[in-house]
């Protein structure tokens, strides 16, 4: 039973309370016009909730390995030169891109250890977050940083169709852990990360992934091809 609520009771996000607070008046605000309303209200309510969920996650911790920052669907992998003002080479990377819908826990984790080196925030449009042009014209807030060894790993936090607001609460020469909370996005969104050259991912398209706990990639791997997936 104490695992159960454990699973069920997870912790609500800081960003989230004035939200539920918001909806949760304005349900009974619409109960008062009229009470059947109480019901579409309190589910609102509810969904509120759930999204702003921040539930604990167990994160591997050999040095190398390269988490997932986002709860999702691998929607994409592709080749893909990183944002422009993070100043990086200007040569493609492998991209992996991972979707958030808006039943996804939206917090954000570190993908691996390292020091944060550069952050750029670029206002821009609200596109579907699942189109490959969302990652140039969207409203965005880039990261790159660099590993005890010297790589560079840059992830890019991208608003979505429904999203208004990105959350970092990351700073320059900050030490950083693999699956460390970092911020958020809401309401629906996505998440790239662009992988050092020669680094083959560990997931496929369509692949679901958790913020946290999904290996995305292995610096140290001598195996230099990219994973096959099959829906089974």
């Amino acid at each position: 039973m104490h695992n159960v609520l454990k699973g069920v009771l997870v912790p609500i996000h800081r960003e989230g309370w004035r939200f539920i607070a918001i909806f949760f008046v304005v349900a009974l605000f619409l109960g008062w016009l009229w009470t059947p309303l109480l019901i579409p209200g309190f589910l609102l309510t509810a969904w509120c909730t759930y999204f702003f969920r921040d539930p604990d996650r167990i994160t591997p911790t050999r040095q190398g390995l390269v988490i997932s920052p986002a709860d999702g669907v691998v929607q994409m992998i592709q080749a893909a030169v990183p944002p422009a003002e993070l100043n990086m080479d200007a040569k493609p990377l492998t991209r992996v891109s991972v979707f958030m819908n808006v039943f996804n826990v939206h917090v954000n984790r570190i993908p691996l250890d390292g020091t944060i080196t550069r952050l750029s925030y670029r206002p821009g449009k609200f596109l579907n977050a699942s189109l490959d042009k969302a990652s140039v014209d969207n409203e965005r807030q880039s990261v790159c940083m660099k590993t005890a060894d010297g790589k560079e790993v840059a992830f890019v936090q991208i608003a979505g169709l429904v999203a208004r607001r990105i959350l970092c609460t990351l700073s320059v020469d900050q030490s950083v852990r693999a699956g460390e909370r970092f911020g958020m996005i809401r309401f629906g969104s996505r998440v790239d990360v662009y992988l050092p050259d020669s680094v083959a991912p560990q997931v496929c398209v369509g692949q679901l992934c958790i913020a946290g706990e999904t290996v995305l990639a292995d610096l140290l791997a001598t195996d230099d091809s990219a994973a096959e997936g099959m829906v089974r």
